[in-house]
């Protein structure tokens, strides 16, 4: 059973991208989590994701660790990876967005970070999916998860268990968790083509800026568009 409470023990892995997701995550928890892992999977914009991760890190005193996956990279297909053709531009949904799916990219982090965390002695693994990503990404859905945290809680020596308290929110409730923790979401990042500046114009920059609207406050992301 996927785990959403509080539970005031620093026992806690966290899988941080250095998105808004992950990054709201972080904060949400950050009393509770004892390590952060970013995973460098030759995204398009792996290089600028990962900076802020490092930032939220250090401002929050915990540790991180940045573990390269250059294999996916290199062999899977995905528009996202560099190896891949250009991120599609317009409406966040499965149509536009199907080209972007890593195949069970989830799936082989939450593998890794289970095992990272039995060698560490930490009792859970938290991963920000949510409600928004379910219709295109598989690996992002409750159906996943679940049997996913099944497999952890089984597998592990220490009975580590998934947390995944976002699986039914939406980006712009996110947000809104986000707002009252102190985070700046400015030197958060979401845009997939990877930029110096995030775009505005891809799918996941839409979805951004209409999480914010939502929310009802407003957006300090800096976009060309």
């Amino acid at each position: 059973m996927l785990t959403t409470a509080h539970n005031g023990a620093r026992d806690g892995l966290i899988v941080l991208s250095g998105g808004l997701d992950s990054t709201t995550l972080l904060y949400d928890y950050r009393d509770e989590i004892a390590l952060a892992v970013t995973f460098d999977y030759g995204s398009k914009h792996n290089q600028r994701e990962i900076p802020c991760a490092q930032h939220h890190c250090r401002q929050l005193g915990i540790e991180h660790l940045i573990i390269p996956l250059g294999f996916m990279g290199q062999y899977f297909r995905s528009d996202l990876l560099l190896s891949g053709g250009e991120i599609p531009l317009g409406a966040y949904n499965e149509e536009n967005m199907q080209a972007t799916v890593v195949p069970f990219r989830n799936g082989i982090m939450l593998s890794i970070a289970a095992g990272l965390a039995e060698s560490r002695g930490l009792k859970r693994l938290f991963i920000a999916n949510h409600f928004g990503d379910h219709n295109i990404y598989p690996d992002c859905r409750a159906t996943f998860a679940e049997p996913m945290a099944e497999a952890i809680l089984q597998g592990t020596s220490n009975s580590v268990e998934l947390a995944a308290p976002y699986t039914h929110l939406s980006k712009s409730e996110i947000v809104a968790v986000g707002m009252p923790l102190g985070l700046d979401y400015a030197t958060t990042w979401s845009c997939y083509v990877g930029g110096e500046t995030q775009c505005g114009e891809c799918a996941t920059c839409r979805e951004r800026k209409e999480a914010f609207a939502l929310a009802g406050v407003p957006d300090p992301t800096s976009y060309l568009q």
